[in-house]
Parts: C-alpha cells; sequence; structure tokens
C-alpha cells in the first residue's frame, strides 16, 4: 500500500500508522517468520562488523538488541532494520584507537543527540540531494577499507604493528608476510565459496548463519589450529549489561564531538537511503525526521549498553521485505530473536573461527564495492567520473567525512557550471540602429551572469534603448539582479535607457530590492507594449 507522506504526519512513528490501519493475528505471524529471517542473517554479521571495528562480537549483538529495537519502535520506515553497519567500521575502529571505547560511547550518546535535533529540524529531507557520484565513491571507499582491514586475518598474519590508514596498514602486512598461515586462508577461502555458493543455488537459505556453522564445526572436528574468537576476545555474556551513563566530562566531549559530528553524518546518510531503497521495493514512503529521531534514541540507548553504532542496514532491510513482513513489528521481533540468540548461543560463539568472520566481511566488501556502478560513473561523464573519484580517494586514503563532503562540494561547482552554460541569450538587432532586443532564457544567477556578462556589456555599447526579454528566465538570484542593475547604470551614463519585458513578480521584487526600480528602469508587460516607451 502506498502512503503519502503529510507533513503533519511526518514525526508520527511507522508502528502507530500499522497499527491503526488494523494488525491481526495474520500479520504477527507474518512478522515472527519475517523477524527470524532477519535475527539469523543479522547474528553472524553483527558480530563480523564489531571485530572489524578492533571491538568484541558480544557489542555487535548489543546493537542489533536495542538499536534494531528502537529503530523499528520509533521510525519512520515501516520495513527498515536497524543494527551495526559495514559503513561504520572505519569511523568506529579509528574513535575507539584514538579515544578507546568510553571514548566511542560518548561520540555515540553525542551523535544520538544531534541526530535528534537534525529531525526536529527536518533536515532529513535534504538526504536525497546527496549526488549519486558522492553516495557511489564514499560506499567503494569503505569497501576497500573494510577488505584491507581483514587482510590479516583472512591470511592468518601476525603483525608487530597494525597502523589504521590504509596504505601504512598495507605495509605492515606485507611485512608480517613470513607468518601467513595456509589453514587460515583455507577456512577464509572455504567461507567465501561457500557463502557464494549457497546465495546461488539456494537462495532462500540463511547462507551467513549456515555457513558460520559448518566452517565452526568443520575446524572444530578436524583439530585445525587457527585463532578463534574465544582466544581474541575470550567467553561472551549470556545477557545485555546493566546500563551504564558515559562519561560527560568537558575533556570526553571534546575529544569525541569530531567522531560524533562523522557518525552523524554518515549515520543520516546510510539510515535515510537504507529506508529509501525500502520505499523503491515496497511502494511505501517514509518519514525522513521521524527516523532521524528513532536512530538518535537508538544510538543514545546503544551508548548506555556499550554496543557500537546503530543505524539502518540495507541488506537486512531489504530481506526483512523479502521475508514478507507486514511493519516495523518484524523489526521488533528480530531484535528479541538476537538476544535469546546471545542467552542460548553465547558459550558457542567463542568455537568460531577469526577466519570465518574475516571471510564473510570480505564478502560484504565486495557487495558494497558498487562496481557496475563505479564503472558506469566513469564512463557517464569527466564531471562525475571526477566527482567519483575524489571521493572515493579521499575516503581511503584520507578521512571519510573529508571525502563526503569534498565530494559534495566538488558536485555543486560542477553544478553550478552546469547551470551557468544553460543560459541563452539570444539577439535581436531589428531595423531600429537605436534599439537593442535580448531574450534571455534559463536560470539568471551569479554563476550565468559571470559567464554572459561580457556579452551584455558589449551589447550594451551604443543603443539608447536595451531591452531585456525576460519572459523566458526561469530563476533570478540577487547577484544576477546586481549585475542587471550595474548595465543600466552603465547604459543610463551613455544616455540611454534598459527596459525589462516580461518579469515575473517574484523576480520584480527581487530585482527592485537590487535598486532596479522604476525610476532606473522601465518595466513593460511584454514586447507587443514596446514601442509605447
Amino acid at each position: 500500500m502506498s502512503e503519502p507522506s503529510a507533513p503533519q504526519g511526518d514525526f508520527l512513528p511507522k508502528l502507530l500508522t500499522v497499527l491503526r490501519e488494523g494488525y491481526g493475528l495474520a500479520d504477527l505471524r507474518a512478522d515472527a517468520m519475517a523477524g527470524l529471517t532477519v535475527a539469523i542473517v543479522a547474528l553472524p554479521l553483527s558480530m563480523a562488523i564489531a571485530i572489524a571495528s578492533g571491538l568484541g562480537p558480544e557489542r555487535g549483538l548489543f546493537t542489533s538488541i536495542v538499536g534494531g529495537f528502537l529503530i523499528s519502535a520509533l521510525g519512520g520506515s515501516r520495513y527498515q532494520i536497524g543494527g551495526p553497519a559495514g559503513a561504520f567500521i572505519v569511523g568506529v575502529s579509528t574513535c575507539v584507537a584514538q579515544i578507546g571505547v568510553s571514548g566511542l560511547m560518548v561520540a555515540t550518546l553525542l551523535s544520538g543527540v544531534l541526530l535528534i535535533a537534525a529531525g526536529a529540524l527536518r533536515l532529513g529531507h535534504y538526504v536525497r540531494f546527496l549526488p549519486y557520484p558522492v553516495t557511489v565513491g564514499f560506499s567503494a571507499g569503505i569497501a576497500v577499507i573494510i577488505f584491507v582491514s581483514q587482510i590479516k586475518d583472512v591470511l592468518g598474519l601476525s603483525p608487530s604493528a597494525e597502523p589504521a590508514e590504509v596504505v601504512p596498514k598495507l605495509q605492515a602486512l606485507w611485512q608480517a608476510r613470513d607468518s601467513l598461515s595456509p589453514v587460515a586462508l583455507g577456512v577464509a577461502l572455504g567461507t567465501i565459496v561457500l557463502l557464494q555458493a549457497i546465495k546461488r543455488w539456494r537462495p532462500q537459505w540463511p547462507n551467513l548463519l549456515i555457513v558460520t556453522c559448518a566452517m565452526t564445526i568443520a575446524v572444530w572436528a578436524l583439530g585445525v589450529p587457527v585463532h578463534l574468537v574465544g582466544d581474541r576476545f575470550g567467553s561472551l555474556p549470556h545477557f545485555l549489561p546493566m546500563p551504564q551513563m558515559p562519561d560527560l566530562s568537558p575533556g570526553s566531549l571534546w575529544q569525541a564531538l569530531p567522531f560524533a559530528l562523522q557518525f552523524t553524518l554518515l549515520g543520516a546518510i546510510t539510515g535515510l537511503l537504507s529506508a529509501q531503497v525500502a520505499d523503491g521495493i515496497s511502494g511505501n514512503r517514509h518519514r525522513p525526521s521521524i527516523e532521524l529521531f528513532a536512530e538518535g534514541a537508538a544510538n543514545i540507548a546503544v551508548s548506555f549498553i556499550g554496543g557500537i553504532y546503530a543505524t539502518g542496514a540495507v541488506a537486512r532491510t531489504v530481506t526483512n521485505h523479502a521475508a514478507g513482513s507486514r511493519g516495523p513489528v518484524s523489526g521488533m521481533l528480530h531484535a528479541v530473536y538476537v538476544l535469546g540468540f546471545l542467552v542460548i548461543l553465547a558459550p558457542l560463539i567463542a568455537f568460531v573461527p577469526m577466519a570465518v568472520f574475516a571471510g564473510i566481511l570480505c564478502v560484504v566488501a565486495w557487495n558494497m564495492a558498487a562496481r557496475a556502478q563505479f564503472v558506469m560513473l566513469l564512463r557517464a561523464s569527466r564531471s562525475d567520473g571526477l566527482i567519483l573519484l575524489t571521493t572515493f580517494g579521499l575516503v581511503v586514503f584520507r578521512d571519510l567525512t573529508e571525502g563526503i563532503i569534498m565530494g559534495f562540494a566538488l558536485a555543486g561547482v560542477v553544478f553550478l557550471h552546469r547551470m551557468s552554460k544553460a543560459v541563452a541569450v539570444e539577439t535581436d538587432l531589428g531595423t531600429d540602429p537605436d534599439r537593442v532586443v535580448v531574450h534571455l532564457t534559463g536560470p539568471w544567477f551569479f554563476g550565468a551572469a559571470a559567464q554572459t556578462g561580457a556579452l551584455l556589456d558589449q551589447l550594451a555599447e551604443r543603443p539608447k534603448h536595451f531591452v531585456l526579454d525576460m519572459k523566458d528566465l526561469d530563476y533570478l538570484d540577487s547577484s544576477g539582479a546586481r549585475a542587471l542593475e550595474l548595465l543600466a547604470k552603465r547604459i543610463s551614463r551613455q544616455g540611454g535607457r534598459m527596459v525589462l519585458s516580461g518579469v515575473k513578480p517574484d523576480q520584480r521584487i527581487v530585482l527592485e530590492t537590487a535598486g532596479l526600480t522604476a525610476a532606473k528602469v522601465d518595466f513593460i508587460p511584454d514586447l507587443a507594449t514596446l514601442d509605447r516607451v
């Protein structure tokens, strides 16, 4: 069912909408099965993302339980599933390395507050303006970083140190090449091959859970010497921890602020893009303001129980819809199922080989890379390729936030350049040597004024009457109006007069604000009345 998103309902959770439509036992059964399907997918993936972020696997489960429940219960998307996302591996691991786990909790809480504020200000509506080359560029860049971060466990290497930056990390791994473990490599490759085989031949099966269990049992039965989750993280807790207030001292807040800003930007983008994907496959429309509020509330709660960052997860959201979800209840039940898995399976998770999770994340990185879209944008145009490669390069070799901001800024410059060329100037000299009629078409803003200002100056050198036909002018800003005001002064000094024809009411206000009043120029309704001037 398609739902129009009325402004007055922008802060109404989709859960209430679904309940008002009438929610029966059949809907609950469908959501129970969909929630179980998503939980089976989320269980290994949440742990793998947490491990890749430099944290224990239980923190990924905490995030799926608490963050996933709240994003579904409070959010503005019918099918959104919340939890840890691969896009945050880079930022979370960097945050932990620089200011520790306690700092990560502060950054997560601060980001939650900022997301709530963004929702209250209805800023979620502007995410749709993020240029596609920027989206593809940062997704591909994150995929490269995730893959590089898993090389150590895929190859079973033991480097003396592992820097966070891509190039130094690769150098450190190369120096540790003598510690390569063929067994670990075999387990990782077996994981990748099995995941892809099941996805191809039995796409309806939960390949992540099946492969995790199968490879763990095989390693245990054969006595294969590989590093296990328990070797690095010890035993896992059987339940959620007691809530604990993050350190909100001024020093901690100041240290965490840059990471909070990065998390907020990326969280809003990934969460709302995931909701848009759900809209595309379902025909529904999400409510971005309450979705940001839900994500903010979820991350505040996650920061109290030691989880990692929670946001909308595309793969789990698509799985939720495909499994027959009727609404947010399936997302809430998915969180309950993951909690049940934590209570029952916590002792067994310690026996999962690290190489298995590394193989899973290599597949995640491969799926994130948007390879077809990357190549398509490189072929589309030079400008799109430039934006794409700039974003991609900065994300991989510099910083995620810097890549997004610079990519967006470059896209803006390219857009302004294109729009400045969209204005058309047509000259009609006629038979009267003292009159020139110029037809302006398109947007007349600061870029267009700079682009064509010299031409207008040249045309305005001689005639006593310089006529601008503006009936086909789509847009006029204050800079464009200022350029016309300066042109009118020049014509007046030469003894001439500017005539403006077909000016729209809103554009006349802009012109008069810039000083082009009836005392300085003549306004006529159309060119048919020109001879009356």
